[in-house]
């Protein structure tokens, strides 16, 4: 690790809490800091906690004078070795018998140890108690005031600042206690022995009390030689870091420390040896008032300031400077003139008690710089974003799945061995028949505890099942509302031999099956009340009560939720042996996070191996973890390094797999996130010391503080964050309970689980008005250390990890060195302190500004491999986590913003997103089509609505994409996984949905809902678009896919809100109106099939017109829609009869519809010259007419045939007879009714074989017509275009097309396929053409769409809209944009040969087939992800005037050829058009 701790002979964990004080006064800002230290013995073992007194404290923004409480002594130092012992020392001598009250014995004994000054006091109490305490304290000079030890036995504590009280250990029928003391100046020891529990005391019967109340045990005086001279640790530490000082502050090696040591060692015993006391040397040592002079110069000083009245007076120059940013240099300068400023009053005769009062009054003259005063001196008001190549942020990285039977790993085991009670769980769950609702198996120690929760015949049934091997008896009760809630079960629902009680119940489990195999208990509970929500319940087994890890069980009966499913019990679409390895270990994982981060270390290879899917197992994992789904720790002590350690282990090695795998990245920082920083040695320590020194500090060592310093002490969790926060929030409230309660439940700690620790906090905070200031500055010190552990999304150490710090005398890691990291930019430090200074301002643009530059500036860095990459990893998730929150704070004064300003706000949302994501090459487009928005809206461009909200649409394509691919990749495995590790089934459903809302992309969408119908507003686009203008009534059915329902026949006329349509369904049977919140074009094939069905047909944009229609599920409505809107309203039966009438009519007027054999002509391919009615159909034929009659500019590409009859003479050749055969058999299976016979027909018409003179007549009109033969360039070219020419053929059982015949009874055996054979022209843009509007049917305009590419996203199902134009025929030079395009996909090909379907059964009066079958072109396209913000078609007014204009007077000279509305498919390429077909408009 490069984060290295500092070594010299003043780290402050050797550093006793004077000089520790004197050190860390003063931080890195020039104020004084909170003393969070650790301060420990040398050559002692574990480190013991010392206490001090400061007679004075800085808190927050005033100084606060502590007064002392002399009560029974005054405060003082003892150095105490606290051990409380089993049995008395046999050695020691008896130094007191007392008959106590009641005739209880008493005998002290004292003894010394060796020829130091230890002296041990042993004292048996011939009383037995839980309560019994010994209230003491330790007296010099035999004065009656005490003298309290820092240093005590376990489980002493302090009462009122006065005394000690210590508890005595059980020892058969009595108590005893045994203290140790090693100070030569303490005299005697004095106690009061009290039984807390019964408020007694116990007195003596004789009078060896002092003034009448106390014992007091003389301690022996030992003769002091300089052999036997010795002298606390604390002062050697004092004495070492004087000589450090006078030194010139080196750094020492480890040898040098000790030499250092010892010599200070020296220098205090030979003071020792001239007669000086310890208690001088203390007084002199830690600048208390010296009764003895010492001649050494170094330290003496006839006039001194103490430095912690300097520190003061320093912090109140800072103040009133406007709390700038020192630096270094600019720290000592002001720390001196404090000084200065002190030594003028003690000039003047000021004493120094004096002096102390007139700075706690703000007396003391300040002189401060005037450019000081105000903070502006030191801040940027607003930073200058970089200007950026977009297009350098495109990460084109994307994961290839890695099939999990791919994967090299041992042959599947054979099946585990069921346990008795998992056997008897499965034959349960077998037999039930009703719904299943809940199911549990709780890990109990070496037993499990299964519980299902079923639905039958209107009651909730519970089936427990345990194999204890002992009786178990179930104390429970039902809950209407919250798992707390405990309300005692109906008599009458009370299973036999139950015994009840006012709030529960006590039922005992019976033996199970006869079959002895199971060896389980079961019981069976029925409720009949569907209000109880779930039951709460714990365990009695002989005397001991089972809990749910220190909570109580809970299961809910949730009847409401949907039925359990199988967890995607075949693990489709997960990495299943990882993920079975996972739940495999998971209760050793359990025992603490030290054992879960190790045991996912060791995890990683496997997820490597397992690739993307992998890594969503691990996030999964991880997350559920996060969200407290899985247990934190269970009976195992662990300190808090070797948490940070193992954080540290696992978070290096997701480091390197952001480098070696750059597709893998945007799981490895979500699974980063989950986790926290860690580090080694001292970070995660010092959650352990600081807790210590905050409790002593602010004199808050009982209660609700001391459980949670068990808590801290025993596991330290992410929960300790929050319940920091609480207390902080608390306090700030002004010690309002209810505001400690609020933080705690948002987010997701309740009191159940504060009691579920491993050690409980089970008190409220309850803390002084005079301790606030302290507390408010200590935790919030502490915060930070319990953030850079657990919190690696956490702003403020992210950057302190990142730009390095030394905090040799700072409240907050003291003694921590962390180095710079290397190669950050030039003004990037400049950067994060704007960005700290404006966290909590306001305005909150100006902080995102900020943000986002610093992400920026961090981007290059994250490519580079490095030792320090994960704290600058850490840190862009910190900075991309503070762009999420601060949107969210920033979305009120977005209520009355204008869209400009939205819109901006969008822009940055996009980019951050953009920063955080694989594969965003969609997402930066959307960012530079919002760029040239913003352009646009401030040049007052007339489009500017228009085209912000093509970008709109375009973006929340974006959005779905992304949260489609979070579904697709993530649930699988968190159903899966969630399963076996028994998860809350809501908790697995909710998964993804919780990952998405985390994100900026829930952000983003709340954004874009914000500004949609502004946009629509000012472009006047209305809620609807009417895509088929037809009156209906019908009953509205809610449908989530159309896709789903296509093949369905609706008995009665119904209105179909469908959340999804793609453009390629059809309408089913029935359905008379389909309105969608969906984006089809408006010529795609659905709409064309809604038009020509005289079915409405409409986009609705407004999603609370879209909740209400959703509203009327079931009911019967009339929709009346117009060119431009929808009107509905509920009607009554009557109308529908009417309605129906009327249809009848309109549908009577339709003739029948016959389809007439065609028969193979005896040629296998045509020149478009032999084109009849005979040969091919009319898609060939409208080609071919076209030719020599439209005007020369408009470009006719040149086409062969494969006509009618070819293939069903193919598949009769020998070569072809079992191909044939199978066929025959498959279209049996199709007429009764296996509509899965469909695909298998298609794919083995691709079997069928190529006769020679298919081949032979192809190639030779090809070649005449000048087209290409693809034989030409290989055999493999050939087979290329033969597959083509069998998927046209084949694509006559398309599903889609063979339910549409049999809609209009076509015979499907008549319908013949031609195939139209033409060269692919590499399109810019392709555009479809309808002569009259097909949405008004205004036949004096024409209505057109463009795409860029190839038209098959535009005909097909790509989502996404064209642009859209309209133009009067009187003024084909004047189109006007409807819309602009939001598709995200372009489709481009190389120069290659297309194969177009050609039936019989197209463009048949009243009947559409156009559309239905497949063109396949030779290569396959390469999909593009398009950038409109470049393409002239958008940005040029001109150039789309002029494409625009070409395309409409196109499509009115073949409207005119033909003489009536036509439908024209054609491209665009270097500014020329060709028409590829057309056809009758229909």
């Amino acid at each position: 690790m490069s984060n290295t701790v500092g070594r010299s002979i003043f780290h402050p964990t050797l550093l006793c809490p004077s000089v520790a004080e004197y050190q860390s006064k003063v931080n890195s800002s020039g104020i004084l800091a909170n003393n969070l230290f650790k301060a420990a013995s040398v050559n002692q073992g574990p480190a013991q906690t010392q206490n001090f007194l400061l007679s004075t404290k800085f808190r927050g923004n005033k100084l606060c004078v502590r007064k002392r409480k002399l009560a029974m002594g005054r405060h003082g130092r003892v150095a105490v070795i606290p051990h409380a012992v089993l049995t008395t020392d046999p050695t020691s001598q008896l130094s007191g018998k007392f008959n106590l009250d009641g005739d209880i014995e008493l005998q002290v004994g004292v003894s010394s140890i060796g020829p130091g000054p230890i002296t041990k006091i042993d004292i048996q109490v011939s009383y037995n108690s839980d309560s019994l305490i010994l209230h003491w304290g330790v007296l010099r000079d035999m004065q009656a005031k005490w003298v309290l030890p820092s240093r005590r036995p376990d489980g002493t504590e302090v009462y009122k600042n006065r005394a000690l009280r210590t508890p005595f250990l059980k020892s058969g029928s009595g108590s005893i206690l045994k203290i140790e003391i090693d100070d030569p100046a303490a005299q005697a020891i004095e106690f009061l022995i009290l039984d807390e529990a019964k408020n007694k005391c116990f007195y003596s019967n004789q009078r060896f009390k002092n003034n009448g109340e106390n014992f007091r045990i003389k301690l022996p005086v030992k003769e002091k030689s300089v052999n036997e001279a010795s002298v606390p640790e604390d002062l050697v530490q004092i004495q070492a870091y004087l000589r450090w000082e006078r030194k010139g502050k080196q750094m020492y090696t480890p040898e040098q420390e000790k030499e250092e040591y010892e010599a200070a060692r020296k220098e205090l015993l030979d003071e020792v040896a001239r007669g000086i006391s310890v208690h001088d040397l203390r007084a002199r040592l830690t600048d208390k008032t010296s009764s003895t002079e010492v001649k050494e110069p170094s330290v003496s000083q006839i006039k001194t300031i103490p430095d912690e009245l300097v520190q003061i007076q320093a912090f109140i120059r800072w103040e009133k400077a406007g709390k700038p940013n020192y630096s270094p240099d600019e720290q000592l300068r002001e720390f001196e003139e404090a000084r200065k400023e002190l030594l003028a009053e003690l000039e003047k005769g000021t004493s120094i008690d004096e002096i102390q009062k007139k700075i706690t009054k703000g007396e003391i003259q300040t002189k401060v710089a005037k450019q000081l005063k105000t903070k502006k001196y030191f801040r940027v008001e607003r930073i200058q974003r970089k200007r950026r190549d977009l297009m350098q942020l495109i990460d084109r990285n994307v994961a290839k799945d890695v099939i999990q039977q791919d994967i090299a790993a041992p042959k599947p085991a054979a099946p585990k061995t069921l346990t008795a009670l998992e056997r008897y769980a499965k034959e349960r769950e077998e037999q039930n028949k009703g719904l299943v609702l809940n199911k549990k198996i709780y890990k109990l120690g070496d037993n499990d505890l299964m519980v299902l929760v079923t639905k039958d015949a209107g009651k909730t049934k519970v089936h427990l099942a345990t194999n204890f091997k002992n009786p178990v008896t179930l104390h429970w009760a039902l809950s209407k509302t919250t798992p707390g809630e405990w309300l005692a079960p109906h008599p009458s629902i009370l299973p036999p031999g139950s015994v009840a009680s006012q709030e529960s119940a006590d039922t005992q489990f019976e033996t199970g099956p006869s079959d002895p195999s199971y060896q389980v208990q079961c019981l069976d509970i029925e409720v009949e009340d569907d209000t109880f929500k779930g039951m709460p319940f714990v365990l009695l087994s002989g005397e001991k009560w089972i809990k749910n890890n220190g909570s109580n069980f809970y299961i809910e009966f949730d009847g409401g939720r949907k039925q359990i499913r199988k967890d995607n019990a075949d693990a489709k679409g997960t990495a299943k042996l990882l993920l079975d390895k996972i739940a495999e270990i998971e209760d050793e994982a359990q025992k603490s996070f030290m054992h879960r981060f190790n045991i996912a270390a060791d995890l990683i290879d496997q997820a490597k191996e397992a690739g993307q899917m992998g890594f969503a197992g691990m996030l999964v994992w991880m997350r559920f973890m996060a969200t407290r789904q899985l247990i934190w720790n269970k009976n195992y002590n662990v300190k808090p390094r070797e948490i940070s350690k193992a954080q540290d282990r696992l978070t290096d090695l997701l480091q390197n797999v952001y480098i070696s795998y750059p597709q893998h990245r945007e799981l490895v920082r979500m699974i980063m996130s989950t986790v926290g920083r860690g580090g080694e040695g001292d970070v995660g320590q010092r959650i352990r010391d600081e807790i210590l020194v905050i409790q002593r500090a602010n004199d808050c060592k009982g209660g609700m503080m001391e459980e949670w310093h068990q808590k801290l002490h025993n596991n330290t969790s992410p929960d300790d964050v929050i319940i920091c926060q609480a207390l902080i929030d608390y306090i700030n409230s002004d010690f309002d309970i209810g505001v400690y309660w609020k933080t705690l439940n948002d987010n997701g700690i309740t009191k159940e689980r504060l009691l579920s620790y491993d050690r409980a906090i089970h008190s409220e905070p309850n803390f002084r008005r005079d301790q606030k200031e302290g507390l408010l500055r200590d935790l919030g010190n502490y915060m930070r250390t319990l953030k850079a552990v657990h919190s690696g999304a956490d702003l403020e150490s992210a950057i302190s990890n990142c730009l390095g710090y030394r905090s040799e005398g700072q409240g907050f890691m003291v003694g921590v060195q962390i180095n710079p990291v290397p190669g950050l930019p030039s003004g990037f430090q400049e950067l994060l302190q704007f960005v700290m200074d404006h966290i909590e301002v306001k305005d909150v643009e100006l902080l995102l500004e900020g943000l986002l530059e610093a992400r920026q500036e961090l981007r290059p860095l994250l490519d580079k491999p490095q030792d320090r990459l994960k704290d600058i990893l850490f840190l862009d998730i910190s900075l991309d986590s503070t762009v999420r929150t601060v949107v969210e704070r920033g979305y009120e004064q977005l209520d009355n913003a204008g869209p400009e300003k939205i819109m901006y706000f969008i822009s940055m949302v996009l980019e951050n997103l953009a920063l955080s994501s694989d594969d965003n090459e969609d997402l930066i487009y959307c960012l530079k089509g919002w760029n040239l928005a913003l352009s646009m809206c401030k040049n007052k461009d007339n489009h500017w609505a228009l085209y912000s909200k093509a970008i709109l649409d375009r973006t929340r394509l974006a959005l779905t994409n992304k949260a489609l691919w979070y579904q697709q990749l993530l649930q699988p495995s968190a159903e899966y996984l969630g399963s076996l590790l028994g998860v809350d089934r809501w908790a697995v459903e909710i998964f993804t949905e919780e990952i998405i809302r985390a994100g900026s992309a829930a952000s983003l969408s709340s954004l874009l809902n914000r500004l949609d119908p502004v946009l629509r507003k000012t472009a006047n686009l209305g809620s609807w678009q009417v895509i088929s203008p037809v009156e209906t009534v019908g009953y509205v059915e809610v449908v989530d896919e159309l896709l789903a329902v296509q093949n369905k026949s609706y008995e009665q006329p119904t209105i179909l809100i469908a959340k999804s349509v793609k453009g390629e369904e059809e309408i089913p049977d029935g359905a008379v109106a389909v309105l969608t919140p969906d984006m089809p074009d408006v010529l795609s094939h659905v709409s064309v099939r809604a038009r020509n069905s005289k079915v409405c047909f409409a986009t609705c944009f407004d999603p609370n017109i879209l909740a209400n229609l959703q509203a009327n599920k079931g009911k019967l409505l009339r929709v009346k829609p117009t060119s431009a809107d929808v009107v509905y309203s509920v009607v009554e039966e009557g109308e529908l009869v009417n309605a129906n009438a009327t249809q009848l009519q309109e549908d009577g007027s339709v003739p029948p519809l016959n389809l007439v054999r065609k028969q193979f002509s005896g040629r296998y391919a045509i020149s478009s010259e032999e084109f009849t009615s005979e040969m091919v159909g009319a898609k060939s034929r409208n080609i071919s007419y076209l030719k020599g009659k439209v005007p020369s500019w408009i470009g006719i590409p040149t086409s062969v045939a494969i006509p009618f009859g070819v293939f069903e003479y193919v598949l009769s050749d020998k070569g072809n007879q079992e191909v044939a055969d199978k066929v025959k058999v498959l279209k049996m299976s199709l007429a009764a009714g296996d509509s899965s016979a469909l695909k298998e027909i298609r794919e083995t018409v691709l079997q069928l074989k190529a006769p020679p003179q298919l081949v032979e007549e192809l190639k030779t009109q090809m070649k005449n017509s000048g087209m290409p033969w693809p034989g030409d360039e290989g055999e493999q070219r050939w087979e290329q275009a033969w597959k083509a020419i069998k998927k046209v053929w084949g694509s006559k059982w398309n599903e889609r097309a063979y339910f549409s015949t049999r809609k209009v009874k076509l015979d499907h055996d008549n319908l013949a396929m031609a195939v139209l054979v033409q060269e692919v022209i590499n399109a810019d843009y392709a555009f479809v053409i309808h002569t009259t509007n097909p949405s008004s049917g205004d036949s004096s305009e024409i209505y057109a769409e463009v795409v860029k590419g190839l038209g098959e996203t535009l005909v097909g199902a790509y989502p996404g809209r064209a642009l859209s134009f309209i133009s009067k025929k009187n003024d084909l030079n004047s189109p006007q944009v409807l819309g602009y395009p939001s598709k995200p996909i372009g489709l481009f090909i190389r120069r290659s040969i297309i194969f177009r379907s050609d039936s019989n059964g197209e463009d048949l009066e009243g009947y559409a087939g156009a559309g239905l079958y497949d063109s396949v072109p030779m290569d396959e396209e390469e999909k593009v992800v398009i950038d409109y913000s470049s393409d002239p078609l958008i940005v040029d007014g001109s150039f789309r005037q002029k494409i625009l204009s070409s395309i409409a007077r196109a499509g009115s000279a073949i409207e005119e050829l033909y003489g009536s509305p036509q439908d024209i498919e054609g491209v665009i390429t270097d500014g020329n058009l060709f028409v590829v077909q057309t056809r009758p408009q229909m």
